[in-house]
């Protein structure tokens, strides 16, 4: 608790509430000082004053020597400009030690000499001239112990001690509840509510209830809510998939050996003597292997953990005319896909693995009308981007927002929405990524990056959960 944000709001304020006291107490002592002096020159002119005004009363020794004690001073002397100079004097105990000047002093002068007072000796003697308040042509010397003056100001620096203390406790108390119930306390019940979802988030108790506050600290307590909310969706979400992606894992193997019967039956029946049976024949034996290729992608892409990489060194140019030879052609006939990748150019990685990556994207242009897909690559720091670029009609705007999402990013009617969702995955694995650079009327360009010297990036998906089965 005393390392909490609360405790250190409490010292603060009352360090800087006791900061800006004694930066108010420098000038007042300062003020209280020069004060202090001018009332005993007021005090002193007054005293001369009244003698001037009783001409017939006698000045005897004794009655001077109360004058100057009620005034608390050793001796006066008042100087006019009409009437010369008067002067009040009693025993001077020894000679002066400091003397002060109040008619003409600044205000750094005033504080510097305050505190030479205060750290100084508070026995000295004081000699002190001014001009008297009630006569500004008058000037009036006194001689004065600096005792009472140092009592009195030692004094008042208690009393502001005092009274700071007072007010820094009051304001640290008032500024500590209203940070705590406008800040600290809100700040908490968001953290704990963190800590709780974070142990186990699909706890619906475990989400934070936002207030009814309309400030930051309200608008990230809605912020945390929809956080919280969008996170637990999405974990139940994918716990649900998991599960269904390993039933469906399960049913696609069974099912792919079932279609692999239908498969060798379908071929005999292109040799059947029925006209009918051979002319739908090829179009059932194309759906069966369509479907066997949807079980295939899909046992491949839900299985466990990323792809298993065999790294080795290659010449890229000969595996993107490798990839070439594969491919069908074009509409029209002749060959769409075109090497333009430069002789010696090697690369580190899994060659059958980037072989589907760029099979994939050629029979995706292929399919989708293009008649020319080139192929092209340079070097790019440590790294090799290669770019496919066709000259196909493009992908739709719906189909570009879920291109490498599996299930959600195919344009073809009879797609299975894995081939690109794949591709990156392997791409990724390799540490490097494929991403779509622009989609026109004119054509698709996608471009892949990869490190030159690959490695086998296992961070790419835990081992614990199925590989991607949540996009089901």
């Amino acid at each position: 608790m005393a390392k909490g944000l609360s405790a250190r709001l409490l010292v603060l304020t009352i360090f800087f509430v006791m900061l800006a006291e004694v930066l108010i107490y420098v000038p007042s002592i300062a003020r209280y000082r020069a004060t202090f002096l001018e009332e005993r020159l007021v005090n002193a002119h007054l005293a001369v004053l009244a003698l001037e005004a009783a001409p017939e009363v006698e000045l005897t020794e004794e009655f001077e020597e109360e004058l100057l004690r009620n005034v608390g001073v050793f001796s006066i002397a008042l100087s006019k400009p009409d009437k010369g100079e008067l002067l009040l004097a009693r025993t001077v105990p020894r000679s002066v030690d400091v003397t002060y000047d109040l008619r003409d002093v600044g205000p750094f002068e005033l504080v510097y000499d305050a505190f030479d007072t205060l750290l100084g000796s508070d026995y000295r003697l004081m000699r002190v001239i001014g001009n008297s308040k009630r006569d500004p042509e008058a000037t009036v010397e006194v001689i004065l112990d600096q005792r009472p003056l140092y009592a009195s100001m030692l004094g008042y620096s208690e009393r502001i001690l005092v009274l700071s203390l007072i007010i820094s406790l009051i304001t640290a108390a008032l500024v500590y509840l209203s940070l705590h119930i406008l800040l600290v306390r809100p700040m908490r019940r968001m953290t704990d509510s963190m800590t709780r979802f974070r142990e186990n988030p699909e706890e619906v108790q475990n989400r934070i209830v936002p207030s009814t506050r309309s400030d930051e600290v309200g608008v990230a307590e809605h912020e945390l809510a929809a956080m919280q909310a969008r996170i637990a969706g999405a974990l139940h979400q994918k716990t649900r998939l998991a599960a269904l992606g390993i039933a469906v894992t399960k049913i696609n193997h069974d099912l792919r050996n079932i279609l692999a019967t239908a498969r060798l039956v379908s071929d005999s029946l292109s040799d059947s003597e029925d006209p009918d049976v051979r002319r739908i024949a090829p179009t059932l034996v194309k759906s069966i292997d369509r479907a066997v290729n949807l079980c295939a992608q899909t046992l491949n892409f839900s299985r466990e953990g990323p792809p298993d990489l065999s790294l080795e060194t290659f010449d890229l140019s000969e595996l993107v005319e490798e990839v070439g030879q594969s491919l069908p052609a074009a509409a029209t006939g002749e060959q769409a896909w075109r090497n333009r990748v430069p002789q010696g150019m090697t690369l580190d990685a899994d060659r059958a693995q980037l072989f589907r990556v760029f099979a994939n994207l050629g029979h995706n242009a292929i399919e989708a009308g293009a008649s020319c897909v080139d192929v092209t690559s340079e070097y790019e720091a440590e790294a090799v981007r290669i770019t496919v670029a066709d000259d196909g009609p493009g992908l739709p705007p719906r189909a570009r927002d879920t291109l490498f999402q599996p299930f959600a990013g195919t344009v073809k009617q009879d797609g299975s929405g894995l081939g690109l969702a794949i591709s990156r995955d392997l791409a990724r694995a390799h540490g490097g990524d494929i991403a779509l650079v622009e989609s026109t009327g004119a054509g698709t360009t996608f471009r892949i990056v990869l490190p030159r010297q690959s490695r086998q990036v296992s961070s790419a998906r835990p081992k614990s959960a199925p590989r991607r089965v949540a996009a089901l």
